[in-house]
């Protein structure tokens, strides 16, 4: 016999919809899966057959044929468990023929525990939003259910495979495959870190505040102990908050990688800080099967490198993309997937391997060619793509024992929001949702250039050897010091400031 199942499969972070078909024919017992399945699929084969045993149905000793169609897409995860096991239950004809008419509604995922009970699987949310306009109930886990409610599909939630059979059969009734109601939990919010508290390093300060308004990358150099993580760490506070639209493509990514906690939908903009050590493929994703790395998973937030120059090259090299591009597209022999990637860049270096390189009282023990070989992992395409470079100096012990407290995360963050509320009019319409991330014909538009710009950014180039695509970026970030300032049109004092942002464009080694 032949039974068809409906579920969904992941390209990327959106779903598509499959077809199970389930075939039991005479011949040896075998069970097994085609239509490029993985090896989480694969391995479906012992998990379904114990479901099913366990569940108390039997098993058909026979050949069983499992196709996953469209077979020429590649099929990953452990949301097939349910609609194979239900598939063969329905091919070996356990199942009545109202059964049989109520199943064809149905869309099923989830994976399968050996004595049948529904456990979560990832990327429930993205397969449920593209099937929600389709009114199809699926079945999910209970596991699942804050995803379920986020997608505005409509869903049932039975506990076991056991439970869903007997709903299809009549023999329960739909409060039994319908869990009762879970309150949606705050997520869990960050430590408070406030930019009072970070003493001096008013340059560095500013430099974040332009890059908050803006969408701006930022570099930070400078001795041990000055600050730099204590910024970045204090960076997501002035942040505006997150949109709805972008709530729910930051949750899509993360119930893709399986890590929604308890929360409905993520508020937070995200901040991700990998470890200096992190593979290339971790940091940009990828794999066999392809997942989000560290760059998707700070999409709408901020990703922190600290120790920038301690990260191999190779691995460095693999942000040019998604910095200039806002996204990530990972070609495989039989795929090719686009993950978003549009974060803001947060990195931190000190002057040189030692870190003494300029300090006021202790001696650098580093030779020139360790220097130059510690500063070369950061390439000069790499740097262009970066819009702020900004030195931060010990910090004296005035400014360590000054009693009065700088300015609050929330006073910079209101400025923030209101620079952005410009340009939301500004680029409303468009996909452009800050000033880094204008186009060449937006650039022309909204950043012209006032009278004696010539001079000044032709003196730049000759000077700080700017290239076509670093002038762009100065113009991008001098709209932005205008909007935060409420200025309509870009003035000379804002290009000035933001040339002081980059002195590693200048020729030579600049003494720090």
């Amino acid at each position: 016999m032949l039974a068809n199942i409906r579920t969904c499969a992941l390209k990327g972070i959106d779903g598509f919809e499959v077809m199970t078909e389930v075939d039991i024919a005479s011949g040896l017992p075998t069970l097994s899966v085609v239509g490029l399945p993985d090896a989480e699929v694969k391995e479906s084969r012992d998990r379904v057959t114990a479901a099913v045993r366990n569940s108390g149905f039997d098993f058909p000793l026979r050949r069983i044929t499992v196709n996953l169609s469209p077979a020429e897409q590649r099929k990953s995860g452990t949301q097939f468990d349910l609609p194979i096991a239900v598939g063969i239950i329905a091919a070996s004809g356990a199942l009545s023929n109202q059964a049989t008419q109520k199943l064809k509604q149905l869309l099923l995922l989830g994976e399968l525990a050996l004595d049948g009970t529904l456990r979560p699987c990832a990327g429930v949310l993205p397969m449920l939003i593209s099937v929600a306009d389709a009114k199809t109930t699926a079945v999910i886990p209970p596991g699942n259910i804050l995803e379920g409610r986020t997608s505005g599909a409509q869903f049932i939630t039975p506990r076991t495979l056991r439970d869903l059979i007997d709903w299809l059969e009549g023999k329960t009734t739909d409060d039994a495959v319908q869990i009762a109601y879970v309150p949606d939990e705050e997520e869990t919010a960050a430590p408070l870190l406030d930019f009072s508290d970070v003493k001096g390093q008013a340059v560095a300060k500013r430099a974040l505040e332009i890059a908050a308004a803006g969408g701006h990358n930022v570099l930070m150099m400078g001795l041990p102990g000055t600050g730099k993580s204590m910024l970045a760490k204090r960076f997501p506070g002035i942040l505006p908050p997150l949109s709805d639209a972008e709530a729910l493509e930051i949750t899509k990514i993360y119930s893709v990688c399986n890590l929604i906690g308890k929360s409905r939908r993520l508020t937070q903009r995200p901040f991700r800080d990998p470890h200096h050590t992190i593979s290339d493929v971790a940091l940009i994703g990828g794999g066999s099967t392809p997942k989000p790395g560290e760059v998707s998973l700070a999409h709408n937030g901020v990703l922190f490198l600290d120790e920038f120059a301690e990260f191999s090259r190779t691995t460095l090299e693999v942000l040019r993309q998604p910095l200039e591009n806002g996204q990530v597209t990972i070609s495989r022999a039989k795929e090719t997937v686009t993950y978003p990637a549009r974060f803001t860049l947060i990195a931190a270096m000190n002057p040189c391997p030692c870190g003494n390189l300029g300090h006021p009282q202790k001696a650098c023990t580093c030779s020139p060619m360790q220097i130059n070989r510690y500063r070369s992992r950061i390439s000069g395409p790499l740097l262009d793509r970066i819009d702020l470079i900004v030195q931060l100096n010990p910090v004296s012990y005035t400014d360590w024992n000054k009693m009065s407290e700088g300015e609050s995360t929330e006073q910079i963050r209101q400025r923030v929001i209101k620079a952005r509320e410009i340009q939301h009019k500004r680029f409303a319409g468009t996909p452009t949702t800050a000033n880094a991330f204008m186009t060449q014909k937006q650039i022309k538009e909204f950043c012209r250039l006032p009278e004696g710009a010539d001079r000044i950014l032709e003196a730049a180039m000759r000077k700080f050897g700017l290239s076509a695509r670093s002038l762009d970026k100065v113009l991008k970030t001098a709209r932005t010091i205008a909007d935060l300032e409420g200025k309509e049109h870009i003035e000379n004092a804002h290009l000035m400031e933001v040339l002081q942002y980059r002195p590693l464009d200048r020729k030579g080694v600049p003494d720090l």
